[in-house]
């Protein structure tokens, strides 16, 4: 399969010379999903940031990150995150505890109405997800975000040390 872009006629007859440009494709594919993770965080300060905070937060489990870790999972700026989080504590969706290993680091905690207001979230991010996955097989859906994610894993790595 060749990595050239293609050109297509879209169902309004206009050819589509970016349909296999990756770029393109990721720029359409983030675009709706951070305008739909923006909606349903409109409330939170830091709006789709806070999102992705507390998602990382649920899915650390019994191992609370601490601040830095935090930042590097979900690739905020360590001021950027302080300030962030900050507000956060401040609405009570999450604490921060001194790591008793360094006390200079702290452990970062999701509080249960961080819970409850992720919960809210994750339900309206995933029904705009669905729409945008509406002509995906639940087969192809799941490869998808699996192929996505070791993608995003990569990109992750390789943006560590620039």
């Amino acid at each position: 399969m060749s990595s050239e872009p293609r050109a297509r006629a879209s169902e309004s007859g206009k050819c589509l010379a970016l349909d296999n440009d990756l770029v393109w494709a990721i720029r359409m594919i983030s675009g709706a999903l951070r305008r739909a993770a923006a909606d349903a965080s409109q409330t939170l300060p830091g709006g789709s940031r806070a999102y992705l905070v507390l998602v990382a937060l649920a899915e650390a489990g019994d191992k609370p990150p601490t601040q830095l870790e935090l930042a590097g999972q979900v690739g905020l700026d360590r001021t950027v995150m302080t300030y962030l989080l900050d507000d956060l504590e401040k609405q009570g969706l999450l604490s921060r505890r001194p790591n008793p290993q360094d006390r200079r680091a702290r452990h970062v905690i999701l509080s249960d109405e961080g819970r409850t207001q992720l919960l809210r979230m994750r339900t309206d991010v995933a029904a705009a997800e669905a729409r945008l996955l509406t002509d995906l097989s639940e087969d192809q859906r799941a490869q998808f975000r699996d192929l996505l994610t070791r993608v995003a894993l990569t990109a992750q790595r390789g943006t560590r040390g620039a």
